[in-house]
């Protein structure tokens, strides 16, 4: 597949460790506008450390982040791109600290150098596409697990970002809930990055894959298997696992 445009992000030799631990080991690899990649791995594999990496919320030891054409090493670098690129963490709580709904959402417009009335308009419209308007004046850690989840979800996609990493983006939803998400998801036009053990997320909106093992990046192909008459599944398979790698499709290894 030939790219026209430069990636969004590009990761090159990158190594993290946790004191002694080593957790990323020459991990290497690059988004594309229109990648929507499935980032797929066992617990601990060190899968969140990647997504908070990519947005400077952890430093590596070694190897380069470029994000949208610009080398980032520094704070003010990374305060850039948290600018223009969305992260929602596994636990909404660490993503959730105004006193109501309506403020958390506001929060990043406001950031981003709206007006207070502007940056209350977008929260409201953020939230009303979620489904969740009746909720902006609740206080937020009296919700419930997946109404954290939709809120967390609507403060990062209130700030409008070009990129999305979607870290369990559908932990704690209900099956109402989570099919609202998905179908607001699918229809967005971002390039994203989604961890998510559930198959069925995977299905709906990832377009590649790369899976994180042993500390490695190694590209996948997606299969989806005609399951019965009503959907199919999806299996991922390691590109190593395959003769030759023959990935038209993938940009992990080069």
């Amino acid at each position: 597949m030939t790219q026209q445009h430069p990636p969004l992000f590009s990761v090159a030799g990158l190594d993290f460790a946790y004191g002694d631990k080593p957790v990323l080991s020459n991990v290497n690899f690059e988004l594309f506008s229109g990648d929507r990649l499935a980032l797929i791995g066992a617990n601990g594999a060190g899968k969140s450390t990647l997504l908070r990496l990519l947005v400077g919320l952890a430093k590596p030891q070694r190897g380069t982040i470029t994000a949208f054409g610009q080398r980032c090493a520094s704070e003010q670098s990374f305060q850039q791109v948290r600018q223009r690129v969305g992260l929602l963490f596994q636990d909404s709580d660490d993503q959730l600290f105004c006193p109501t709904v309506l403020e958390d959402v506001a929060f990043g417009p406001l950031n981003l150098g709206q007006s207070a009335p502007q940056a209350l308009a977008t929260a409201r419209q953020t939230l009303d596409s979620l489904g969740m308007a009746a909720f902006e004046d609740r206080v937020t850690y009296r919700l419930s697990g997946g109404e954290k989840r939709m809120v967390a979800l609507a403060t990062v996609l209130a700030m409008a970002p070009q990129v999305l990493l979607l870290d369990e983006p559908t932990n704690g939803l209900d099956a109402d809930a989570e099919e609202r998400l998905l179908s607001h998801l699918q229809a967005l036009p971002q390039a994203m990055v989604i961890v998510s053990h559930d198959k069925a997320v995977l299905e709906r909106l990832a377009n590649r894959a790369v899976i994180l093992q042993a500390g490695q990046l190694d590209s996948a192909v997606m299969h989806r298997h005609p399951h019965h008459h009503t959907h199919e599944h999806l299996h991922v398979h390691p590109g190593s696992e395959l003769q030759n790698g023959q990935h038209a499709d993938d940009d992990e290894h080069h």
